[in-house]
């Protein structure tokens, strides 16, 4: 398969697709964080996946960017570096969280509980350093995606429906911060369906762009002097 601009904007559109899938799948009936959870074989397939989740959400906006770069302007620029630093930052913690404090849940639980509490916007009881600094970064994935799905709204290429609810769940995840943990969790499905609708649209629109620019058969056209 020969590999052309259009073919891998559509693989950035099911990128996007598949991330927004995942971001709503791991929040079903998910457990509340403890020491204790960490050491399960769900916490590790959950937090797995969404480490996959936060890398083909980053290849998603980053194709949904560069199909609008021109109609989304500086604004859509700003947007999109502050969505990726925060889907970075979320890879990083969901990193942590796999490889590091479930080896350390069994010995230090309390600290993992801080942890855990930062993660989840609670106040932790200790002091969790420079986790406090990685976690506060991520306030860069809501800024980032009220101005990108701004700047997606004003474009006007792709689905503003789902630009619109990018932005509305951005701004409904900072009213989440003095809710439980497992209520917090329903306010990531806007978000997630946003990044489908997204998605979506980019991979119809280069389908259907591709679809049209197909050549015409020689032969399927009957031309006058055939016809004598």
């Amino acid at each position: 398969m020969t590999l052309t601009p259009a073919t891998l904007t559509r693989a950035a559109g099911l990128a996007a697709v598949a991330g927004g899938l995942l971001f709503i799948a791991v929040q079903i009936k998910h457990p509340l964080l403890d020491a204790p959870f960490t050491t399960t074989t769900e916490y590790a397939v959950r937090e797995s996946a969404k480490i996959f989740m936060t890398v083909l959400s980053l290849i998603g906006i980053t194709g949904i960017y560069l199909r609008q770069v021109r109609q989304a302007g500086v604004l859509g620029l700003i947007g999109y570096l502050l969505l990726a630093v925060g889907y970075l930052t979320m890879m990083s913690v969901q990193v942590i969280g796999v490889f590091i404090l479930p080896d350390l849940a069994a010995g230090q639980p309390g600290y993992v509980n801080d942890i855990l509490a930062v993660a989840t916007s609670d106040t932790p009881i200790g002091d969790v350093s420079g986790f406090h600094t990685l976690s506060t970064v991520g306030i860069t994935y809501i800024a980032g995606g009220v101005i990108f799905g701004i700047a997606l709204f004003r474009a006007n290429v792709l689905a503003r429906w789902a630009a619109v609810l990018m932005s509305v769940g951005a701004v409904a995840t900072v009213a989440t911060f003095q809710l439980p943990e497992l209520t917090q969790r329903l306010f990531a499905v806007p978000a997630g369906v946003a990044l489908v609708g997204l998605g979506f649209s980019l991979w119809r629109e280069q389908r259907t762009a591709a679809t049209r620019s197909l050549p015409t058969p020689a032969g399927s056209r009957l031309e006058p002097a055939d016809a004598k």
